[in-house]
């Protein structure tokens, strides 16, 4: 989750936050995807001594006094000439020489093939679209259709190859993750899951799944001659699916996809010990991707509406609703509801942000097309329905998945506010980055509410380079402590607070700038460690210290995924005590998602957009009553 690519289609775009001087055009042009893949460079190996100190600067508003001296002590012997961290450090530089990338395996098995807590609401990101004008299975069916066919247009680029490359302050970057998103799925395993994608096979996919009524149907996309079905032909499939599901007494055996990993992992090798399931789940595998036809959900009030959206795209409502009818593993899930509710949520193991909303992007404006093509409606085959038998210990396994989904949708709070006293134009009015305004106002924001600082997680673009993923900026910093405790001190006077407030963005611009040129400083720590894991040495004391502990438990994990289409990515937070935020700054206005969960009593979605909304009026308010003439 992450983002500093702006997409240009047809037209420029600003690059923003990304950390550099003045805005730079990202500019897209086609492109051979190896040759491009190519000429990347790869990632470099920050400098131990830049990271350790860069480490020390980080830790400073977030660790006591006394705990930042004892972390110095412990820096100091671990970057010692012949010590631990240089002995680390050249294994690191042995394998960048070696691989294609010394993190991206490495990044792709922690962070989320081993990670063994749910994908629901701990890893998968939802994405709330605009609310659609129709209540109605028509309607319903026939945005689906278009959908489909808008999909369908965008895989077409990534087979030809013809998908534009990005380009990032003129620099080009990594398109790998466009070749990940579709015909790809996760597979649960009992320690560790892992990814398949049928793409590359030599018979690519042919078929998507639709999912209604928890009930799956094999839906081939493409006529005979290779060429895709119009929206027409879609449409009627489609129908045909709704009138052969309309029972809603079928098992959810989706649901089995909402569990623990491990537990998942046993009921998987369970399930597909019967060969008809085994073809069902392979099946629904190798799909290009899934198409959940949500039944409505209870209506609430339009405040109300967006958030209620975020919950369905990020777990379905719950074992009553739609939660059924998802499977959690499948990459790409779009969803579209009986009342006009639309969004979809992806499976992050093959890729972040970006490529999904670039992929939302096309298909939102692929939808708006008016259709005029009829085709001449050649009698199609019925979509397969995909059968499971249930036995006694499966159906034991899905009431489990269904009291622990149950659970988790009672345990999260999601608020959705679209902050609408201005937008991204007005940052950029004060030659100040958004992206940096924006992650300076949460700090005031969580600063205000809990009178300290907390470590700060927001993804940087590692796609400059060759399979690059991400890093992290660390939007807390000594300059942006200064500020916020400032802010609200009547004895400093406005112009202070202007200056520090510059201070803080321009240091969170140098920060993003470091990060997206690979001299970030987490995945580095990451790396030496994993080295020594890999190595059969004792784990440094460094990573045991409870200042890394501190610096890890990131309390606000946040992320800028901008998107020509009005929508909002969505995602839980990462701790039990912490918030996921993330955003979408629009010209004239900003579209937030705030989570938390509901266990904790320190944490609240609703009151940190509160004190997030009176953060950035104050902050503009205080730009506009300080004279220009002295910024």
């Amino acid at each position: 989750m992450l983002a500093f690519v702006t997409r240009a289609m047809g037209k420029q775009a600003v690059l923003k936050g990304a950390g550099l001087v003045k805005p730079v055009s990202v500019t897209r042009i086609p492109g051979r995807y190896l040759v491009h893949q190519e000429g990347l460079p790869k990632l470099p190996v920050p400098s131990l001594r830049q990271t350790m100190g860069r480490y020390l600067a980080a830790l400073q508003p977030i660790v006591s006094q006394e705990e930042l001296e004892h972390t110095r002590k412990l820096v100091e012997e671990f970057q010692s000439p012949g010590g631990v961290g240089e002995r680390l450090q050249k294994g690191l530089e042995r394998k960048a020489r070696k691989t294609e990338n010394w993190l991206s395996d490495w990044w792709l098995q922690t962070a989320y093939l081993e990670y063994r807590l749910p994908v629901v609401v701990h890893s998968s990101p939802g994405v709330v679209l605009p609310r659609l004008q129709f209540h109605d299975r028509q309607g319903q069916m026939w945005h689906a259709a278009k959908l489909i066919a808008g999909v369908l247009d965008f895989k077409s680029m990534i087979d030809n190859e013809t998908l534009p490359v990005e380009f990032l302050g003129g620099k080009p970057l990594c398109m790998n993750q466009y070749y990940q998103i579709l015909s790809s799925c996760r597979i649960p395993g009992p320690k560790r899951d892992s990814v398949v994608n049928h793409a590359l096979s030599m018979k690519p996919p042919s078929h998507i799944t639709v999912v209604h009524n928890f009930q799956f149907f094999v839906l081939d996309v493409y006529n005979s001659d290779g060429s895709p079905l119009t929206v027409d032909q879609i449409y009627v499939q489609l129908e045909k699916i709704w009138n052969s599901s309309l029972q809603t007494n079928k098992e959810p055996i989706g649901i089995l996809t909402s569990q623990h990993r491990n537990t998942w992992g046993k009921a998987y090798n369970n399930l597909i010990k019967d060969k008809t399931n085994k073809e069902s789940v392979r099946a629904i595998q190798k799909s290009i991707f899934t198409v959940c036809l949500d039944a409505p959900m209870p209506r609430v009030s339009d405040e109300l509406y967006r958030s209620r959206v975020a919950t369905q795209m990020l777990h379905g409502g719950g074992s009553r609703w739609n939660s059924g009818n998802r499977w959690f593993d499948k990459t790409l899930q779009f969803i579209i509801g009986e009342d006009g509710s639309c969004g979809l949520m992806y499976e992050h193991a093959p890729a972040e942000g970006p490529p999904i909303v670039a992929l939302v992007d096309h298909v939102v404006e692929y939808t708006k097309k008016s259709e005029t093509v009829r085709a001449p409606m050649i009698p199609l085959a019925m979509p397969q329905k995909l059968r499971f038998n249930i036995t006694p210990e499966i159906k034991k396994d899905i009431e489990k998945a269904k009291q622990n989904l149950n659970i988790m949708v009672q345990e999260l709070d999601v608020k959705v506010m679209v902050f609408s006293h201005f937008g991204k134009e007005f940052p950029k009015s004060q030659k100040m980055s958004p992206d940096a305004f924006i992650q300076i106002a949460l700090q005031l924001a969580y600063y205000r509410i809990y009178s300290l600082c907390c470590s700060t997680y927001e993804s940087a673009s590692l796609r400059m380079f060759r399979l690059g993923r991400t890093d992290t900026i660390r939007s807390c910093s000594q300059e942006s402590l200064l500020f916020v405790q400032a802010m609200d001190n009547a004895a400093k006077q406005n112009q202070e607070k202007v200056d520090l407030l510059q201070k803080a963005i321009r240091a969170h611009r140098s920060y993003t700038d470091m990060a997206i040129q690979g001299q970030a400083i987490d995945r580095h720590l990451l790396g030496l460690k994993l080295q020594a894991i890999e190595d059969l040495t004792t784990i440094p004391e460094i990573f045991m210290d409870t200042a890394y502990a501190v610096a890890s438990h990131f309390n606000l994990s946040t992320s800028q995924v901008p998107a020509q289409t009005d929508c909002v990515m969505c995602f839980g937070p990462v701790v039990p005590d912490g918030y996921g935020v993330c955003y979408n700054p629009m010209a004239e206005h900003i579209n937030f998602s705030v989570s938390a969960f509901n266990s904790c009593a320190e944490t609240n979605a609703a009151r940190l957009s509160h004190f997030l909304e009176e953060a950035l009026i104050d902050m503009r308010d205080l730009l506009m009553q300080t004279p220009r003439s002295k910024l």
